[in-house]
């Protein structure tokens, strides 16, 4: 049986990833045909709709999918999980607090409060009770640090027991500097830095959001391994202007 994401992620195994904001199944298997590790579904900044969601996930059926839900949210939380995703990504976490009732929601009892449904994710009912069992343990809540608040508390968010992996998000955490964009820019890579040695302390998984290939490297070379590289709308419009602007 092969290895879940998170225990890849575990074992330190370089993971590639891409974030889907366009409700495409036909772009999510291109996405695994490609070679990607695992699929960003997005229903925070996107039109998508759990449906959206699930039907995604099951285009890309094996490769597993991590779905960042709008907030840290019951509701959301549930849905999230109970369409088959192998994991959780919470969005703008800025304290201890926040990350922990994110885990508390994302967990059975009595390790946390999750709701008990039947969906995909518990083979409609077929795979119930090995579901259930096994969702704490290989379930990920991965805690997105994109705001300057979550670096200033970012040993506290740390020591919150359940948390699968940080995943940083750089234009957020700029922006919340009062810097938008400014990547480079040395406050904005101090905070950076300060994430990445608290984690390696903790011995956390880390993972980053970049643009384009080449603004990953670096961020491979120094040790991420939950890494996202661009998303489909973005990677669309450029593959669109590079022929547009070569033949005319």
């Amino acid at each position: 049986m092969d290895a879940t994401l998170k225990t890849k992620l575990k074992h330190g195994e370089l993971l590639l990833g891409t974030v889907m904001t366009l409700p495409s199944p036909e772009i999510a298997e291109i996405y695994v045909q490609a070679g990607f590790d695992w699929l960003f579904v997005d229903l925070e900044h996107s039109v998508m709709s759990p449906r959206d969601a699930q039907m995604i996930l099951q285009a890309a059926s094996p490769t597993p999918s991590l779905v960042r839900v709008p907030y840290h949210d019951e509701v959301w939380i549930t849905k999230a999980l109970d369409i088959g995703s192998a994991g959780i990504i919470i969005p703008q976490i800025r304290t201890a607090e926040e990350a922990r009732k994110a885990v508390q929601l994302a967990k059975y009892p009595p390790a946390g409060s999750r709701g008990v449904g039947v969906g995909r994710a518990h083979g409609y009912g077929q795979t119930f009770q090995e579901y259930v069992a096994s969702a704490n343990d290989e379930t990920i809540v991965v805690v997105q640090i994109e705001h300057i608040d979550a670096v200033n508390h970012i040993e506290d968010i740390l020591a919150v027991d359940g948390i699968g992996g940080l995943l940083i998000g750089p234009f957020d955490l700029s922006t919340s500097m009062g810097k938008p964009g400014q990547l480079t820019d040395p406050e904005v890579q101090g905070a950076i830095r300060s994430v990445k040695e608290n984690a390696q302390r903790a011995n956390m998984p880390l993972g980053i959001f970049c643009a384009t290939a080449e603004a990953a490297k670096p961020f491979i070379q120094d040790g991420y391994t939950l890494v996202a590289v661009g998303m489909d709308g973005m990677l669309i419009s450029q593959l669109a202007k590079n022929i547009t602007g070569s033949l005319r």
